[in-house]
């Protein structure tokens, strides 16, 4: 489903832009809204985050940007708490804006985006905090192209430990 949407954004939306979509995650709007929170870089090589509103409008799907912000302005992104599961995030421009993910994992999987194209195109110093650097950093064990399976593989492996460790006799 979420390629489906990946791919009908970068039609509809960013492709008349000559933008590049590189990943959107659900995050909550007002209502019954459904809003993407998207990582784009346009024809001039600047990253561009944006909210997107996502309308049904008689039987057509439409997209609209509500708000717009550069990866250059931003100046950090608060994970709020790193060591509980949540979907609240911080990005802070010259405002602050709340933001609650569809899901931990989306969330962690843009800011390893925003982490990935701030080092491709800006290299400037971006404050990432409150977020647990073992599902950060792409060079991690736990990386994979499957991004929102982090979590799941990383549980997955302590059980089969856990598991191996209980069927071992004592000696």
């Amino acid at each position: 489903m979420s390629s489906l949407v990946k791919e009908d954004l970068a039609k509809r939306l960013f492709g008349p832009r000559r933008q590049r979509l590189h990943e959107f995650i659900e995050v909550e709007g007002s209502g019954a809204e459904r809003c993407y929170l998207c990582a784009a870089v346009n024809k001039s090589e600047e990253v561009e985050i944006c909210m997107v509103k996502h309308l049904r409008v008689d039987r057509e799907e439409k997209y609209e940007i509500v708000e717009k912000w550069f990866l250059k302005d931003l100046e950090m992104i608060d994970g709020k708490e790193a060591d509980t599961d949540n979907p609240y995030f911080d990005m802070h421009f010259h405002k602050v804006y709340n933001l609650e993910a569809y899901s931990c994992a989306s969330k962690y999987t843009f800011a390893r985006t925003l982490n990935k194209l701030n080092e491709m195109y800006l290299k400037k110093d971006l404050k990432i905090v409150n977020f647990d650097d073992t599902y950060l950093n792409d060079d991690s064990i736990w990386s994979s192209n499957n991004r929102d399976c982090l979590v799941l593989m990383r549980i997955c492996f302590y059980a089969s430990n856990l598991l191996c460790l209980s069927l071992c006799p004592l000696s």
